[in-house]
Order: structure tokens, then C-alpha cells, then sequence
């Protein structure tokens, strides 16, 4: 079923609900105020008669006789039916217009009305018609002597009933016919910008371009919105189909280099070069540089994806200052290793606050490696890279500042997404994947943290990194949360 037929069913079924509705509560309200008009014409009547018979001289004496005078009947109310009935249910009088015919007497209307009550009823006739009647008790010194019978033909009344109910049931069909062509149409009014849409969306999808977009509805109501979403989604999907053109371009750039490499050195010595100590030890040595390039590209994508797919920490509490100074002296390691002779970076420690953290120390100390790393590889050889840790209304924020080459403006938006380098040609000759500042913010993140950049070209780089601190207190109750092998190293410390 078609959700254009759908809206046009749900919008005929609350046209008939409330046609259904409005006919119901028309017919019961017709019906019960017509019916209100003839008990107030019987009772008046029937007030009148009994008005007339305690005007007698005797009245117990005329009805017993059955003196009694009733009204006859008139144009003005000829469906009228008088009858008198005595104290032990006999009839002493009754209209002419009855004929040979009587109201009928129910024995349990007769004794109420016999005991003062006064009783409406509607009654069946032999006919088969109905009759409304009034009883009213016909009282003389306290003592019921008789009933005064009013009755009036509902003849009438109940044949512009079935014609308000066919009257009724025809206007609903037609309104219902008609409300099945509005619905139709309303349906497809609404239901045309929704294929159009569809069927823009299955042309971008058949002709595989997404650059490609909908076009955008003057008016910015529900569809308008619709449409804007989908464009954006369109926008991310091609951000996405575009990134992971880049990273198998880039990969493959990546891994071919030193593939080629390796593959150049292999063919060296076999064609003799080991026979020769000294360009054995060069082709093993570019070898090996190439290797460990290549495993690092494939750890920095292992762990990339591995923050793509939920990184698992183990968190406890970290006193970063002490992290901070075992990355100092493992920064220097690395800076005189960098250094093949003379000059080389020089890595400084600034200022020093002490401050603990709740995170995962391996997953930091990474954090604060790879930016460091980073800051080696771009930082010349009488360059610094500085390491500092702040306190700052319960954040704890860690710098890197360095005197490298810095990062144009233009860049810094798009510096922690993967494969993203300043200088493509400097990365290659520094070893670099692009994949590193985009694991520090993927860390950093899911220690509840940030990461900012300050850089200018030519002027260096400021990477700072803000955590939260966890008190004493917070830090007590950390510690009862890790597992008991961490437990008693922390409790030893």
C-alpha cells in the first residue's frame, strides 16, 4: 500500500469518524428536544383537563358517573388523545378521537400514579405506532380519585426521524465520496515534493556523483528542512568517500616509498653489494629505517581504527607532573637520537604544577609522546620544544610549545583530522604519516578533555592539552574502583 493511499485512507477515516460524530449528535439532540416539546404539550393538556374536572360541583360523583366533558379534538391539536380513568383502573372517559380504541392501561403506570406520581411513558399501540402519554393523579381532598391520561401520537415524529436518518446517511456518503477525492488530492499535494525528493536523490545515487544536490525549496518548512538534512548528509558523505580516497592514495604512497626502497637494497646485494662490509651496513641500515617506518604507519592505523571503534581505557588516577617528567627525559632521548651529530633540538622542561588526573596512563603517556614527536620532526636542529604543566580552576593544562616551522592559519581547522600535514614533502623526510595528531585528539577526547592549537608560520607551534583534576577525595574514591593488581601499586605509591 502506497503511503500516498495511506494518507488518503486516514484522512477519509477522520472525515467519517467526525461526520459519524456530528450526524449522532445532531439525531439525539433532534430527538430529544422534539421529544422534551410533546411532554411539555402533554403535560400542559393534561393540566388543563385535570383543572377543568376539579372546577365540578362533585368531582369524585363526575367521574364515578362518568360526567366528565373532555376537550375535542381541534386543529391545532388533533394527534391529542384525553382519557379519565377511575380510582380501580376502569376507564369513565376518553376522547372521541380514539374511536373504539383506549390508551393502553399498564398496571404499574395505573398503581404509581394511583399513589400520587405522575408518570410519562411511551406505549405501543395495536398498530403498531407509538404513543407518548402523560398520567397525572386526579386529586380531591387528599385522595386519588382517578388518572388523567394525555396521549399524542408519534407517528410523525418517528417518520422525520428515519427521514433525518436517510437524510443523514445520504449527505454522509456524499460527503464521504467527496472527501475521498479531497483526500486523494491532498494526499498527492503532499505527498509530489516527497517524490520529487525521492526521485532527486535516486538520480544523484544512479549517476554516482556526489557533488551533486537537491535543490533547496524557496520556503523553509518541514520539506525545506528535509531537504537541507539531506544535503548535509550528502556534504558528510562525500567528506567521507573523499577522506578514504585519500587514505588509500596516501597509504599506498606511504607504503610504496619504502617498499621501493627495500626492494632497491634487496636487489643491491644480491647483486654483490654484500660482499662489501661498508654498503652491506648502508643497504641493512636503510632496510631496517624503512621497516620501522613502515611499522609505525601500520601502528598509528591500528590504533586510528581502534579509536574509531571505541578505544577501551584503563582508567586511575595519573599524577601528570610525574608523567610529564618521564616524557621529558624520554623526549630528550629521543632528541639526541634524532641527532646524527652537532647541533640538535634542545627539549626544555617550563613550569611544573602538580595536579592528578583520572585516565589511562599508557594512553597519556602516548598523547604527550606524539606530540612530542611531532615537535621534533618539524623543530630544526637549534631549535626547543618546551613541556609545561599549569593548574587553571580545576584543569589541568599540559604545553608543547616548539620553534619549528609552524602551521599556516588556513590549516590549523583541519590539523587533527587524519593524513592532514603541513608540508607533505618535509612530513615524507621526517618519517611522518599524518595520523598522529588525530590519535592525541582522539585520547584527549576520550578523557574528557580538549585539545587547541597556537601557531603562526616560521614562529613555532603551541599545543595545549586541558584535563580535568580529580580532588583527594575523588581520587580515594578512584582508587577503590580499580582493579586489585592497580590497587596495590597505587596504595604502595
Amino acid at each position: 500500500m502506497s503511503t500516498r493511499l495511506r494518507l488518503s485512507l486516514w484522512f477519509v477515516a477522520a472525515i467519517g469518524a467526525t461526520l459519524a460524530l456530528c450526524a449522532s449528535v445532531s439525531y439525539v439532540y433532534v430527538s430529544t428536544r422534539t421529544l422534551s416539546e410533546v411532554d411539555r404539550e402533554l403535560v400542559a393538556a393534561a393540566r388543563a383537563v385535570k383543572a377543568d374536572i376539579l372546577a365540578l360541583g362533585d368531582p369524585y360523583l363526575a367521574v364515578e358517573n362518568g360526567l366528565i366533558a373532555l376537550p375535542p379534538a381541534s386543529l391545532a391539536q388533533p394527534a391529542l388523545y384525553y382519557q379519565i380513568v377511575r380510582g380501580n383502573g376502569s376507564i369513565c372517559a376518553r376522547s372521541h378521537n380514539l374511536g373504539s380504541e383506549r390508551l393502553p392501561l399498564e398496571v404499574d403506570v395505573i398503581a404509581l400514579t394511583l399513589q400520587g406520581q405522575s408518570v410519562i411513558r411511551t406505549v405501543e399501540v395495536e398498530d403498531g405506532s407509538r404513543v407518548r402519554v402523560v398520567n397525572l393523579p386526579l386529586v380531591v381532598s387528599n385522595r386519588v380519585i382517578g388518572v388523567v391520561q394525555v396521549g399524542h401520537s408519534l407517528r410523525d415524529l418517528d417518520s422525520a426521524r428515519g427521514t433525518m436518518v436517510w437524510g443523514l446517511a445520504l449527505g454522509g456518503l456524499v460527503a464521504v465520496v467527496a472527501a475521498v477525492a479531497a483526500g486523494w488530492g491532498l494526499a498527492g499535494m503532499i505527498m509530489r515534493p516527497l517524490e520529487d525528493l525521492r526521485e532527486g536523490v535516486a538520480r544523484i545515487l544512479a549517476a554516482g556523483d556526489l557533488q551533486q544536490r537537491l535543490r533547496q525549496p524557496e520556503r523553509l518548512d518541514s520539506v525545506g528542512q528535509l531537504v537541507s538534512s539531506i544535503n548535509g548528509l550528502l556534504d558528510r558523505v562525500a567528506q567521507v568517500v573523499s577522506a578514504h580516497e585519500r587514505l588509500g592514495a596516501d597509504v599506498s604512497h606511504e607504503l610504496r616509498t619504502p617498499l621501493t626502497t627495500i626492494r632497491g637494497n634487496v636487489d643491491l646485494l644480491r647483486l654483490g653489494a654484500a660482499d662489501d662490509p661498508v654498503e652491506r651496513a648502508i643497504a641493512l641500515d636503510a632496510i631496517e629505517v624503512e621497516v620501522n617506518r613502515m611499522s609505525r604507519l601500520v601502528a598509528d592505523l591500528l590504533l586510528a581504527a581502534q579509536a574509531d571503534a571505541g578505544m577501551k581505557l584503563e582508567k586511575q588516577p595519573v599524577e601528570m607532573d610525574t608523567l610529564l617528567l618521564q616524557v621529558y627525559r624520554q623526549a630528550q632521548t629521543m632528541a639526541a637520537v634524532g641527532s646524527s651529530g652537532g647541533e640538535r633540538v634542545s627539549v626544555r622542561l617550563g613550569h611544573e604544577d602538580q595536579a592528578v588526573v583520572m585516565g589511562d596512563p599508557d594512553r597519556l603517556r602516548q598523547l604527550l609522546l606524539n606530540l612530542v614527536d611531532n615537535a621534533l620532526k618539524y623543530t630544526p636542529r637549534d631549535g626547543t620544544v618546551t613541556l609545561a604543566l599549569h593548574r587553571l580552576n580545576g584543569w589541568v593544562r599540559v604545553t608543547v610549545r616548539d620553534t619549528g616551522v609552524g602551521i599556516p592559519p588556513e590549516m590549523q581547522a583541519d590539523i587533527f583530522k587524519r593524513f592532514v600535514q603541513v608540508d607533505k614533502t618535509f612530513s615524507r623526510m621526517t618519517q611522518g604519516s599524518g595520523i598522529g595528531l588525530s590519535i592525541v585528539k582522539s585520547i584527549v577526547e576520550l578523557h574528557s578533555g580538549s585539545i587547541t592549537v597556537n601557531s603562526e608560520p616560521f614562529n613555532g607551534s603551541e599545543f595545549i592539552i586541558s584535563l580535568p583534576i580529580i580532588t583527594a577525595m575523588d581520587e580515594s574514591a578512584a582508587i577503590l574502583c580499580v582493579p586489585d593488581a592497580q590497587k596495590k601499586e597505587l596504595l604502595d605509591i
